[in-house]
């Protein structure tokens, strides 16, 4: 049968859903030929009362969703520090909780048919290159001659924007009087970043996904290589003291690819694609738990929706949304980044602003990028054999689902003995199948039916190659949610 790949936007294909939400936390590893110096035990923080933290990360509970009540101001120096190098913000608060820093707005903001500015950040505070030869840097911060320039000049241009980026970030922290100098002290240290590229050879394996842990090793390959070569014992010392070990530089390219924004901007009649760390619209990412289950996070269970199991959150500024109320836009007069509300959107106080990380991308290239996946990724989809239409009338009836479509619920008395394999993202799929009312009745809807049958046994193989069963992880999760209420 011709192989299919059909996402959720596509609604004449095979169903799809979100793989599942892997989260993790790194630790350092050793497998490169190098030991950092032992790095301290993580703990989670503080949410209603001191917890001792499980030995095991398996049993830690996913932290409890922030309330007002649990936000903070941020250290009043974090904002100082860029206003007055004339970074604005505009109807916002910075604030810290728990689980780090956001955006929240500080008063009702009103649609309007235009889209409001809540923050400038002038050119001089990021760093930047122009994405092709001849390389570029605004602010242009590297001296003429200096060796940092003949290391990022030897990467490959096609593909090594990250390495760039990495050296240039080491040298703005080494640079006398420079804004990075300050603002990388609320940068996620190496505990506490969730880059791939900073996890070990076990946390890959766990992912239970053999493609991007290979992806990822072979980038931590690529990133040891590159400290090799250019940090070698001979090298200047205005070289080696900006990462004496790999783990400092590792950091630094985990920090970039966490944090780089890929746009198009004007200086001057020059347009150029550049690739940009800007402070205080950072998108960097800290996850707490660590379940790996062999089903999907938004799990319906004898008809009742049990959780969307995993938030994310973020330790600097702006979070992620798939359904965003703000955007970053290039402002090329005075050469600033705005941060800026959807036109029409409507946003109450205290509510907290969000951008698009990466549009239409799917879980892996998050999880590669950004250490979190999503179960509510539109975007994301998994492959199956066959090339099959379905109709939603057909899909429910295989898949024993009732109710109306805002409410669809697996009806188990429906359901033989044993064929309750029925989920939020089998749910979510449903909601995007076309009717035969649309016009398109198949000929004969049993054979439809049999072909949801097939894509229906084709999920409970894939089910089957976890290491855990529907029933364990219901199980696990009946505990995870008996530990947290108590």
């Amino acid at each position: 049968m011709a192989a299919s790949f059909v996402s959720l936007h596509h609604v004449s294909g095979c169903f799809t859903y979100p793989r599942p939400e892997r989260e993790y936390r790194r630790t350092h590893f050793h497998s490169h030929g190098w030991s950092p110096a032992p790095a301290t035990k993580y703990r989670l923080r503080p949410i209603n009362a001191s917890v001792e933290t499980p030995s095991f990360p398996l049993f830690q509970p996913t932290p409890v969703q922030e309330s007002a009540s649990q936000l903070e101001p941020a250290d009043p120096d974090f904002y100082k520090i860029g206003y007055v190098r004339s970074m604005r913000a505009y109807g916002i608060e910075f604030k810290e909780g728990p689980d780090g820093f956001g955006v929240y707005a500080s008063k009702d903001v009103e649609p309007l048919r235009r889209a409001r500015v809540i923050m400038e950040i002038p050119l001089e505070l990021m760093l930047t290159i122009r994405q092709k030869l001849p390389w570029m840097f605004f602010p242009d911060i590297v001296p003429l001659g200096h060796p940092i320039f003949d290391i990022i000049n030897s990467t490959n241009p096609e593909t090594d924007w990250d390495l760039r980026l990495a050296c240039l970030l080491l040298y703005a922290f080494d640079k006398e009087d420079n804004f990075w100098q300050l603002y990388g002290d609320f940068l996620p240290s190496a505990d506490e970043c969730t880059s791939l590229l900073l996890a070990t050879e076990d946390d890959l394996s766990q992912l239970q996904d053999t493609d991007l842990a290979s992806t990822m090793k072979n980038q931590q390959l690529r990133a040891l290589e590159f400290w090799e070569k250019n940090w070698h014992s001979g090298v200047p010392l205005k070289i080696k003291r900006l990462a004496r070990d790999p783990g400092r530089f590792i950091w630094a390219v985990s920090i970039a690819q966490s944090r780089c924004i890929n746009m198009q901007v004007r200086i001057g009649a020059l347009v150029q694609d550049a690739n940009m760390l800007i402070p205080y619209a950072g998108l960097v990412i800290l996850l707490h738990g660590l379940l790996y289950f062999s089903f999907l996070c938004l799990l319906v269970y004898d008809g009742c929706m049990l959780c969307d199991a995993y938030p994310f959150v973020t330790t600097d500024m702006l979070n992620h949304s798939f359904q965003p109320n703000c955007f970053l836009h290039w402002r090329f007069k005075d050469r600033m980044v705005e941060v800026m509300i959807n036109a029409g959107q409507r946003i109450r106080k205290g509510e907290e602003m969000t951008i698009n990380y990466m549009n239409g991308q799917q879980n892996q290239m998050l999880m590669q990028r950004y250490g979190f996946s999503s179960s509510v990724n539109p975007w994301d989809s998994i492959p199956f054999s066959g090339n099959a239409h379905v109709h939603l009338d057909s899909f429910l009836s295989v898949f024993n689902i009732s109710g109306l479509p805002g409410e669809y619920y697996h009806n188990s008395q429906l359901a033989d003995k044993g064929d309750n394999f029925v989920d939020g993202a089998v749910i979510a799929a449903a909601r995007t199948l076309p009717t035969w009312s649309d016009g398109d009745v198949p000929l004969i809807p049993s054979m439809e039916r049999k072909a949801v049958k097939e894509l229906q046994e084709e999920c409970q193989q894939m089910l089957a190659r976890f290491p855990t069963t529907s029933a364990q992880d219901q199980k696990l999760l009946g505990e995870h949610f008996i530990c947290l209420s108590g």
